[in-house]
């Protein structure tokens, strides 16, 4: 089967069977535990503006994201795994707006199957890909890094495609050796940037056994992340 990384957060790959958009540093390893903490869906947008025109439409939505990488003032929650995890988030629903991975996944809605991920939840996804290919005859798998520099979601979307394709060349320890010392990840150790908690590469490199995906519902008026059990 035909699988293709491509590193960036404004590709638009051409139709396939299964695009994964991946952001390990730290989109959608945020989804990953607003949901392992009860979430029940994630609406995506592209710019701040809609973010805050769906806030005051409904006002119990949890606003979460970043630009630059630096929280956006009038959110509810930065783009940290740490405090997401900490947050109540059962029943939630949340608005994500992120400078990768949301734009990524914004541009890559072409697809049967579109499946979001961090590390914590790759070989999980990876797993769900897999067995969704092989219902397919010749399936186009897209694996999207979505950091348009550096090594971490490219570590994780070359072990991704180890899964998928049954080999075994890369270990979870390699891709988190990757990703710890990717560019993206250095102001996380930086001391002198109090912006950054380095707490948070903890949470991005912890895989996390689970039962469900996430998977964007593409049909709504705003495209949606959804939990959904396998």
């Amino acid at each position: 089967m035909p699988v293709t990384i491509y590193q960036g957060n404004d590709y638009s790959p051409a139709p396939a069977d299964i695009n994964i958009v991946i952001d390990v540093i730290r989109a959608f390893t945020v989804a990953h535990y607003a949901f392992i903490g009860g979430a029940k869906k994630i609406l995506l947008v592209r710019t701040t503006k809609e973010a805050f025109r769906l806030k005051k439409t409904y006002p119990d939505y949890l606003l979460t994201g970043e630009v630059n990488g630096v929280g956006i003032k009038g959110f509810d929650l930065d783009n940290s795994p740490k405090r997401a995890a900490g947050h109540d988030m059962a029943g939630k629903t949340l608005i994500q707006k992120t400078t990768n991975g949301v734009n990524a996944a914004l541009h890559a809605l072409q697809a049967e199957h579109i499946l979001v991920t961090g590390f914590s939840n790759a070989k999980t996804t990876a797993e769900y890909a897999a067995a969704l290919s092989r219902r397919q005859k010749e399936p186009v798998i897209n694996i999207i890094a979505s950091h348009p520099i550096g090594d971490d979601d490219m570590a994780c979307a070359e072990y991704i495609k180890d899964i998928i394709e049954g080999k075994q060349t890369i270990a979870p320890a390699e891709a988190v050796m990757r990703i710890k010392n990717s560019h993206v990840a250095e102001k996380f150790f930086d001391r002198e940037n109090p912006l950054f908690d380095p707490d948070d590469i903890t949470y991005c490199i912890k895989e996390i056994p689970g039962h469900f995906v996430m998977k964007i519902n593409p049909e709504k008026e705003v495209p949606m992340i959804e939990r959904v059990i396998i």
